[in-house]
């Protein structure tokens, strides 16, 4: 399969500027681009889909280049709804270091900073050079600046056009860039920065865009939405991420196998039709799990995730060490247990799991709290402090999702 086939079989291609791109991606060389904004010190799910084609145009034989937006991060992409809060110059630089270092540890990239070439632009230059080029009107007419003027736009967040075109132009002059690549929400930017680059040099350079990648309710995976799940394992654990994957829904699954991984279109196909025969294995979850995880952090990170998962959910948590817990349950509420010997009613109340004994007695008549994955049945039933892993945790289910981390002082 072509490389453009590929793409858009992935569903990897929304919108392109010109048609002779697909031939060009098929049997050139180009070297390309894509961008993203330090408003976080890493990278997220929400930015894989984006970095995985850069890949994949590079194991094509495309050239990739990083930019990260220590300029334009200190202005703010305009939101579809509503300003964008600035941030620091100095968390901006903590950023700009973290995702630095994350690109060239994950993609081996090269990256770039646009602060290297805007910072030293003069307010009169950048309106003589670049700002004379762009019509207003036309930029009114782009979507994502349509969509802000019912409640208005700042002057700041208006210009974010003009210094995401200047990158386009600055790295096709200095180091050939002849193709962007950007999120869907991007597309305004983008044409303009291809249109910048006709206006200033004569020369016809292209872009496309990828469809966001969305739940299945349509929300996006990113910091705005909270709902963020970091590529750092410091900030978002191996566990976390094959939680994540494990219980994506089956009408999304397909989707994130060809988005996500590498796995080839025979690979998927013979997945989804073990998954779909045998959907309660949840065999294509896992194959997804497996693949981002051991691209992200490797395979010994995924083989723990998976015992810990099989041990959190089994008579086996026993196994676990308090710390592997903790790491584990990110989030989860955490109460204290200040009596070794308790009888289980009270252990309950007294935690704020429940909110009385005669909720607390309901619970537990209908099978619906676990200690450590073993169901408590007995309202007499003592909770003693040799019970806990490391005599230090408990992990308390409260029906199906609810859990809690029970710590002794």
């Amino acid at each position: 399969m072509k490389l453009f086939d590929e793409l858009k079989w992935r569903g990897l291609i929304k919108d392109i500027t010109s048609l002779e791109l697909e031939e060009k991606l098929n049997n050139e060389k180009m070297t390309f681009y894509i961008g993203t904004d330090p408003t976080a010190d890493s990278m997220h799910l929400g930015h894989l889909s984006s970095f995985l084609i850069s890949k994949r145009l590079k194991d094509a034989g495309h050239k990739p280049i990083l930019l990260i937006g220590g300029a334009t991060g200190l202005i703010g992409d305009p939101r579809p709804t509503s300003e964008r809060s600035i941030i620091t110059k100095e968390e901006v630089l903590k950023n700009v270091e973290g995702l630095t270092k994350q690109a060239k540890k994950i993609f081996g990239f090269e990256v770039v900073n646009n602060n290297d070439w805007i910072k030293d632009i003069t307010t009169i230059d950048f309106l003589r050079d670049y700002g004379k080029f762009f019509n207003v009107n036309y930029m009114l007419d782009k979507d994502i600046i349509r969509r802000r003027l019912e409640n208005g736009i700042t002057f700041t967040e208006f210009s974010y056009m003009l210094l995401q075109s200047l990158d386009f132009l600055h790295l096709h002059e200095t180091k050939g860039v002849n193709l962007q690549v950007a999120g869907s929400d991007q597309w305004g930017n983008i044409t303009a920065g291809v249109d910048l680059i006709r206006k200033k040099t004569g020369d016809t350079v292209y872009a496309f865009t990828m469809p966001l990648v969305t739940d299945k309710y349509g929300n996006k995976f990113g910091k705005s939405e909270g709902n963020a799940l970091w590529l750092d394992e410091e900030k978002t654990s191996s566990y976390e991420l094959y939680q994540f994957f494990i219980n994506c829904d089956d009408e999304m699954i397909e989707n994130y196998l060809k988005i996500f991984t590498f796995l080839s279109k025979e690979e998927i196909e013979e997945i989804m039709k073990e998954h779909n025969n045998q959907k309660e294995l949840r065999i294509a979850q896992k194959a997804l799990a497996k693949s981002v995880i051991e691209f992200l952090h490797g395979e010994e990170s995924y083989k723990k995730a998976v015992k810990l998962s099989e041990c959190l959910f089994s008579d086996k948590i026993y196994e676990l060490s308090s710390n592997d817990i903790i790491n584990s349950f990110k989030g989860v509420p955490t109460v204290e247990i200040n009596k070794d010997d308790e009888n289980i009613l009270d252990f309950l109340v007294n935690s704020n799991i429940v909110c009385s004994k005669r909720e607390a007695r309901e619970f537990i008549l209908a099978g619906a709290i676990k200690i450590n994955n073993k169901k408590i049945s007995d309202i007499e039933y003592v909770i003693s402090k040799n019970m806990a892993i490391d005599n230090k945790i408990l992990v308390v289910n409260k029906g199906k999702k609810k859990k809690y981390l029970a710590i002794y002082k």
